[in-house]
């Protein structure tokens, strides 16, 4: 589909599932690298809900073990940030020495992304990565070391592949991009 609307809000395509699916290859690519054969047993950690599918895809691609825990944040109301990071659920599991590879769907301001690396360290993770799919770069302004990027994009407000507006459009295999001109 073209076009699709959510609430009062059309969005356009913006990015095919082909082409996510090619940039999730090449990033696992980057991770299998770095883990295939060295023995150790990282932790897959899903944001949810925005990073299922990205998580899930993720994981079908890498050619080592990994375990999978959750955690679920928030800082969107909307289209826009509140500014605040909320723990909807907490851990699913223990990360007491264990390194831990973040799988994150988005990252922009990088507030939630940094609040989750302060948690896990808060919790005597051995190592943190942090992995997302998505990144807009004229808006991070942190120093916390994003390890594997899949994508970077521009500060637009997108659905589709996990993302949502208010509960809406996870569903869906493209991105689409807010539609103003609608």
């Amino acid at each position: 589909m073209e076009k699709i609307k959510l609430h009062d809000k059309y969005f356009r395509r913006f990015i095919s599932n082909e082409t996510l699916e090619k940039a999730i290859d090449d990033l696992a690519d980057k991770i299998n690298a770095d883990y295939r054969g060295s023995g150790k047993v990282p932790v897959l950690l899903c944001v949810l809900n925005g990073s299922i599918l990205f998580t899930a895809e993720l994981m079908k691609r890498l050619k080592f073990d990994v375990d999978l825990m959750s955690i679920k944040l928030s800082s969107y109301q909307g289209t826009s940030s509140t500014g605040k990071v909320h723990t909807e659920m907490g851990l699913t599991g223990d990360v007491t020495g264990k390194e831990i590879i973040v799988v994150e769907d988005i990252v922009d301001t990088g507030r939630t992304i940094e609040a989750l690396v302060n948690i896990l360290n808060a919790r005597r993770a051995a190592k943190v990565k942090v992995c997302t799919m998505l990144l807009k770069p004229e808006m991070y302004h942190k120093d916390l070391v994003l390890d594997y990027v899949a994508m970077e994009i521009p500060d637009d407000f997108i659905v589709g592949f996990g993302l949502d507006y208010d509960g809406l459009g996870r569903n869906y295999k493209d991105i689409y991009v807010l539609d103003n001109e609608s």
